[in-house]
């Protein structure tokens, strides 16, 4: 396997595909003059990268010194200014089984998929990219070309060979999933959102309900302040991942995590106030303007109606005089009666007052439409939303989702060219332009009624900053923080769940939630998501059974290995697995025979999942915390 990247997920990339999968890694950074300048906040990032590289290495030399027989199993570092051919061809890109491409910037990505295509074309090809329409299109063109080069290619090769993917896609649904349900435990399967749920342990005499499945026992420092997210402690054992109903049954006082397929039914704004792709006509005049010309178009009639009710005049005619003398056209009501002249005078006082309100209709609805395409401010009233910091890639994402979910969203962003701004304008987003870190700009965004607060800014020290500015506003404020490095976010999370044990804090690191779905794809299965149960990871994947031993031929029950994998679902229309068009069904019988042509969808451990694709790592270890 190569990895080619220049940031942490590479290096967490390296480590899932060498600690959990055995395969042997060559990494290709940046050589250190030319790494890339990263934001403020984070100093010394290229250099921590290489360390961490570096005593990964050290370990596995070590390692591999005591294992003997495994020391062809290693994590080659080789650092280079630029990919080219030359340094494709020296990572061993010609011999290769995969490439990942997680390089942060798209053409440079693009650039090393199509030369890495033309020297291998049985070459599977995993690339980080953004833009999900390029990525389409990028897919069908290097898969076209591995089967024209390659007329008579293996199938194990035509399985996935090309797949693009977004750590910023991968994160963004458990980063929304945290503001709206309180954890991120959410993936998506054939169009539908399924939640895995945590459940206390239940009452003397109750039966859980395990949902469409238990994907876990939680461990019995869940509740524990000082314990993160249930991570084992001294004389803990742990989560137990995949459990069978014998587990389940003989750990009756631990809390479970069951998978649901849910819909979000929290408190939503309507479409006039928020996220209307059209302009309301409702907004086009102030709620006073429109009571000022009630007030005229009800003086107007009254008049009409006393001419009509004095002169004796036919209605129509009577309204057509008092027209006439409310713009100040008509003759003047000489000689003709006194309730005619009272009449006509009251008229043209009607009409001076008429010509303001009409002037400030003008400029009221001028000023709309000028601004029909400019930031929205948050409304005085606002309440029950949703406080999203950064629109950058991940933070656009989110917000994306979010509003697909109709959840009220207040974005707050320091940038005004920042890549979601455009985003939030076409959807009418309110947002507020300033740095959070500034007296009165949480403010502005109504931190103090808000729902949930998203701190996904690129820079850790702002995202915490934030965090506890929000949590000395509200101290029941729900928070979810984007945090660099994963045991800073651990340190963070302990810290602010023991100071405010009744608050739901949560700390994510987008690297943690994306790498295993990498590391995924680069095996050559579909994963369709991730699911963090504590500190650990359960993979979501689409998998066909046809050629497999542990599946083909193996009832439901028969294809269950408790701890490692465990059969959710099965595909029945024609559609690719995690296409929309792919129907699911997820009441499975546990007698079902499973044929070769079924493709189903499995939730596995990480070590699971190779076990399942037939890679064994050197020795057992545990799955990794983080």
């Amino acid at each position: 396997m190569v990895v080619c990247g220049d940031d942490v997920l590479a290096h967490r990339l390296a480590g899932e595909l060498h600690d959990v999968y055995g395969e042997r890694v060559t990494l290709l950074v940046p050589a250190r003059s030319d790494a890339p300048q990263r934001p403020a906040g984070r100093p010394g990032l290229a250099s921590a990268l290489f360390g961490r590289v570096t005593a990964a290495v050290t370990r596995t030399a070590v390692g591999e010194q005591r294992a003997g027989a495994a020391a062809g199993r290693s994590v080659r570092l080789v650092e280079t200014a630029e990919i080219d051919d030359a340094v494709l061809i020296d990572a061993g890109v010609e011999k290769a089984a995969a490439l990942a491409l997680v390089h942060d910037d798209d053409e440079t990505n693009i650039r090393a998929a199509l030369a890495a295509r033309r020297l291998n074309p049985r070459l599977r090809l995993v690339i980080r990219l953004y833009n999900r329409k390029l990525g389409q299109h990028l897919e069908s063109l290097l898969d076209q070309a591995g089967a024209l080069a390659e007329p008579s290619p293996d199938p194990a090769f035509l399985d996935a060979s090309t797949t693009v993917l977004s750590d910023a896609d991968t994160a963004a649904p458990a980063l929304a999933a945290t503001a709206v349900a309180g954890t991120s435990k959410v993936v998506q399967a054939g169009g539908l959102l399924l939640h895995a749920v945590e459940r206390t342990p239940p009452a003397h005499g109750e039966v859980a309900d395990p949902g469409l499945c238990t994907l876990a026992l939680l461990s019995a420092t869940t509740n524990d302040p000082a314990g993160c997210e249930g991570s084992e402690r001294s004389g803990d054992e742990g989560p137990l991942l995949l459990p069978d109903d014998r587990a389940v049954a003989a750990a009756p006082g631990r809390g479970t995590v069951a998978l649901e397929a849910i819909t979000y039914a929290g408190p939503t704004l309507a479409a006039n106030r928020f996220g209307a792709s059209g302009l309301p006509v409702g907004s086009l005049f102030s709620p006073r303007l429109r009571w000022s010309l009630a007030g005229v178009a009800a003086a107007v009639g009254a008049i009409a109606l006393a001419s009509w009710l004095t002169t004796g005049d036919h209605p129509l005619h009577a309204a057509y005089l008092t027209l006439l003398d409310l713009f100040a056209i008509g003759d003047p009501a000489v000689g003709e009666a006194t309730s005619r002249q009272v009449l006509q005078i009251l008229a043209g006082f009607v009409g001076l007052l008429l010509m303001p309100v009409l002037i400030a209709g003008l400029l009221e609805a001028l000023g709309t439409f000028r601004t029909a395409t400019a930031l929205r401010r948050p409304p005085r009233g606002l309440s029950g939303h949703v406080v999203l910091l950064g629109l950058g890639k991940v933070g656009t994402r989110v917000l994306a989702r979010l509003r697909r979910l109709d959840i009220p969203v207040v974005c707050v962003e320091s940038d005004p060219e920042a890549r979601g701004i455009a985003l939030a304008r076409r959807l009418r987003v309110p947002t507020v332009i300033g740095d959070v870190t500034e007296e009165g700009v949480l403010e502005a965004a109504r931190i103090h009624r808000a729902h949930a607060l998203l701190a996904l800014t690129s820079i850790d020290i702002t995202n915490l900053e934030a965090a506890l500015y929000a949590r000395s506003v509200r101290s029941d404020l729900r928070v979810a923080l984007r945090l660099y490095d994963d045991d800073f976010a651990t340190a963070v999370y302990r810290t602010l769940r023991a100071a405010h044990p009744e608050a739901l804090t949560r700390s994510r690191s987008v690297s943690h939630l994306a790498a295993p779905a990498f590391a995924g794809a680069m095996m050559g299965r579909q994963i369709l998501g991730a699911i963090p149960v504590e500190r650990r990871v359960l993979l979501f994947a689409a998998v066909g059974a046809a050629g497999n031993p542990l599946l083909e031929g193996r009832t439901v029950a028969e294809a269950f290995r408790p701890g490692a994998w465990r059969v959710i679902a099965l595909a029945t229309g024609p559609a690719p697995l995690g296409h929309r068009g792919a129907g699911l069904v997820w009441q499975l019988d546990p007698a079902r025979v499973l044929a070769p042509e079924d493709r189903v969808v499995l939730a596995a451990t990480r070590r699971g999942l190779a076990e399942l694709l037939g890679h064994r790592p050197r020795q057992p270890v545990p799955d990794p915390v983080g």
